[in-house]
């Protein structure tokens, strides 16, 4: 029950986007877009109450209940974003707004947007991490071994994103045809000499 809600709550978010750029960008009614848009948390918040219920209910805690609380991480850290990234390109082909700016493709640009990507794991890793701890909290002495091992997922996946994030730090992407540079902090003390 729980994945098909997962389900559900996956496609209706897309299903309300969808409907609520449609209404914003074809019938000009922004006030329903907005209130379209804001039912997306509602979705969020009804997965949660009903993983609650399903586990005060007796339900052993499964992958299914880590599933969800990663499901719900990832849409408070991505959610906003994403709707803010698909409304920036539908106002630009169907009201005729500018085009979106693309993320930055070199150097410490990319960097700080890999970060500030990587800030976004972490946050949607934390909130998952907190609702399995709860979770751990609420159901007891019962087998909790999944849900500590989506624990672990989560902050992995932070992880791993953060070594990535990294390497565009420490090296940082140059355009085709730039010199690559051997130390890129030799480059950067030589700079800072001059």
């Amino acid at each position: 029950m729980i994945v098909a809600l997962i389900i559900a709550c996956e496609v209706g978010f897309w299903v309300l986007l969808a409907l609520g750029l449609a209404v914003r960008y074809l019938l000009k009614w922004r006030r329903t877009s907005v209130v379209l848009l804001l039912c997306e948390p509602v979705l969020e918040l009804v997965l949660f109450i009903v993983t609650a219920i399903d586990l005060k209910n007796g339900a052993e805690p499964g992958w299914e209940h880590g599933l969800a609380a990663l499901y719900i991480g990832f849409t408070v850290a991505y959610g906003h974003y994403t709707i803010r990234w698909l409304d920036g390109h539908v106002a630009h082909r169907l009201a005729g707004a500018p085009r979106p700016p693309k993320p930055p493709q070199y150097g410490m640009a990319r960097a700080r947007h890999e970060g500030r990507l990587w800030l976004r794991t972490v946050l949607a890793a934390a909130v998952a991490c907190a609702l399995l701890q709860g979770a751990v909290w609420y159901v007891g002495d019962g087998d909790t071994s999944s849900l500590r091992s989506f624990q672990g997922a989560a902050l992995r996946t932070a992880g791993i994103h953060g070594l990535i994030a990294l390497a565009y730090l420490i090296w940082p992407k140059k355009p085709k045809g730039e010199p690559a540079s051997a130390d890129h902090f030799a480059t950067s003390k030589e700079q800072a000499r001059r």
